[in-house]
């Protein structure tokens, strides 16, 4: 991976951490969510009129794509209603990148070197174990857990999906802005129904913030997606979830969560195992 991509994907990272810190933070977290994933949607509108379609082998995994991102977007917003940022983040981000490097394996073809792997091991451990530090002594909330996990099957699942299909039409920004455009305004229809007699109360308070984190949401995948056109895909998932150690400060800073001695031993080893990742290559 050139110096350029790999300075864009930790650019996209800083995105990513920034705007799933902004939902966390806000009260109405589905309502955030839906006007961030609808945000993400509008810069598409004005870039579709300029771009070719996809190609159609790249259409089956632009629908699997928008299918999964449904499922990743409903149970970000359970796992940020039950576990704190520093908490449910890196789970969800750490054990991504394993499940994208056994699936870009399987898949499409992508074997890791030995020093490749040990760097994917080494980063998702260092991930992980950010997690590990609970709030206060009391005892982590299982069912956080448990929908952090599911959320990394769904990043690894579109990940994989999205990795795939953007390397199977011409054009990278036709299939970028297609899979924002027809993602945008489903979460949105889930919550103005869920929100049913009261939407502009519901809505009023978040719609700045949620579509300024959407516009950030749509550059940070949008560059990850474009990374995945040009480099191994598990090089750029792992690289890109470095964005739990930008999370975990912002989680103590503005969120009033630990960040304590072995969370600052835990990004060393992120990045240890991100460096190694890309000398592996």
């Amino acid at each position: 991976m050139s110096l350029p991509v790999i300075g864009l994907v930790l650019l996209a990272a800083a995105m990513h951490a920034t705007w799933n810190a902004l939902v966390k933070a806000r009260g109405d977290r589905l309502v955030m969510m839906a006007l961030t994933v609808f945000g993400s949607g509008l810069p598409a509108l004005f870039v579709l009129p300029f771009v070719p379609l996809p190609a159609p082998a790249s259409w089956p995994y632009l629908a699997a794509s928008v299918a999964i991102h449904q499922l990743y977007n409903v149970f970000l917003v359970f796992t940020y209603r039950h576990g704190d940022l520093s908490q449910v983040y890196p789970i969800a981000r750490g054990t991504a990148p394993l499940m994208v490097a056994v699936g870009a394996w399987a898949l499409a073809g992508e074997a890791l070197t030995p020093v490749e792997a040990a760097g994917v091991v080494i980063a998702s451990a260092g991930i992980i174990s950010l997690a590990f530090a609970r709030r206060n002594g009391t005892a982590d909330n299982p069912k956080a857990i448990v929908y952090a996990l599911v959320t990394a099957v769904c990043i690894a699942g579109y990940s994989l999906t999205d990795g795939m299909g953007v390397r199977r039409t011409a054009e990278a920004a036709s299939y970028i802005a297609w899979m924002f455009a027809l993602e945008a305004p489903l979460l949105l229809l889930i919550a103005i129904r869920r929100r049913h007699g009261r939407v502009a109360a519901a809505f009023r308070p978040h719609l700045a913030t949620g579509l300024a984190g959407g516009l950030i949401a749509a550059a940070a995948y949008g560059i990850a997606i474009w990374a995945m056109s040009l480099a191994p895909l598990a090089h750029v998932v792992a690289l890109r979830e470095t964005s739990v150690i930008l999370a975990a400060i912002i989680g103590t800073a503005l969120l009033g969560e630990p960040f304590g001695g072995r969370r600052v031993v835990a990004a060393a080893v992120v990045a240890a195992g991100a460096a190694l990742l890309q000398i592996g290559g």
